[in-house]
Formats: C-alpha cells, structure tokens, sequence
C-alpha cells in the first residue's frame, strides 16, 4: 500500500517510529509534516492527508495528534474521507471491516508506540467485506452528496 501520514506538534515524536513500521511492514509512506516540535495547528495536517488520500494517489492515510480527535475530524472534512480515531487495535480492524475506513488516527497522548504499531497493523491488515456494511457506507456517501448539493444550491441563490 501507499499510504500518507501527517502530525502536529504533539505527535511529531511518535510519528519516525510509526514511519519506520509501515516501512518494515513492506508499504510505502510519505509524510505530510509537520516537521518539527514547533507548536502548529492539526487541521493543516489532517486536511492534507485526507486530500492526498481523496485524490486516489495514495491507499491511505493515518493521522497523529494528542488525542486523535482534532486531526481525525479536520480529514473527515475532506469529501470521500472516513477517518476513524483509535485507541485499540480491534476498533481499527472493525473500521476497515465494516466502515471501509481510509485514514486512521491516534492520539500520541493516548497510545504509546507499541500500542500505535498494533493499531495500525491491525487496519493495514483489514479488508471491508462489503455486505449489509456495502450499503451503509453507501449511505454515508449519499449524506456527502446531499450537502454538496445543498451548498451549491445556496450558492446559487
């Protein structure tokens, strides 16, 4: 897989490691920043994946800020997006599974990298198997096409 990976401030310390475990486990990784301690903003980096990931150049994405839920909520911003924020390994395996997740996030805060790598395996290994879960995530995706719909309409207006 080609999967992107972005942090802020507060996961820029856990992010080499996971890097380097993506890595190991045979995917390609490119990282999106930030690219120092400085303080910044999450939603840069959670916007930046989710559009790299939306765009179809990569397979995936996976997210770190204090928490996760900032950056995860920035990305799910991003049409086509669905971004789960995790703090154990079987919520990630379900996302993928049921959800057909495309970005996963943690909170450096939360998980220590041991825990990190875990999730992470668990959601690269994941496959969606469609079924009654086919529906719903289609379902999802027609609440993204009603709002655009309802934007432009106000636009238009």
């Amino acid at each position: 897989m080609k999967l992107a990976i972005g942090s802020d401030h507060v996961g820029f310390e856990l992010k080499p490691a996971i890097i380097e475990y993506v890595k190991e486990l045979g995917h390609e990784i490119e990282d999106f920043g930030t690219f120092s301690s400085e303080r910044t903003d999450y939603p840069i980096y959670g916007e930046k994946v989710a559009e790299a990931v939306a765009s179809g150049a990569y397979d995936g994405g996976i997210l770190i800020c204090g928490t996760g839920v900032g950056i995860s909520i920035a990305a799910n911003k991003v049409k086509g997006i669905r971004a789960v924020v995790c703090s154990e390994p079987y919520s990630a395996k379900l996302s993928k599974e049921h959800n057909n997740t495309n970005i996963v996030a943690f909170g450096s805060r939360v998980v220590g990298s041991e825990l990190a790598k875990m999730i992470v395996k668990e959601w690269l290994d994941a496959k969606f198997i469609g079924g009654r879960h086919e529906k719903r995530v289609g379902m999802i995706g027609e609440i993204e096409k009603e709002q655009e719909e309802e934007r432009k309409e106000k636009n238009e207006l």
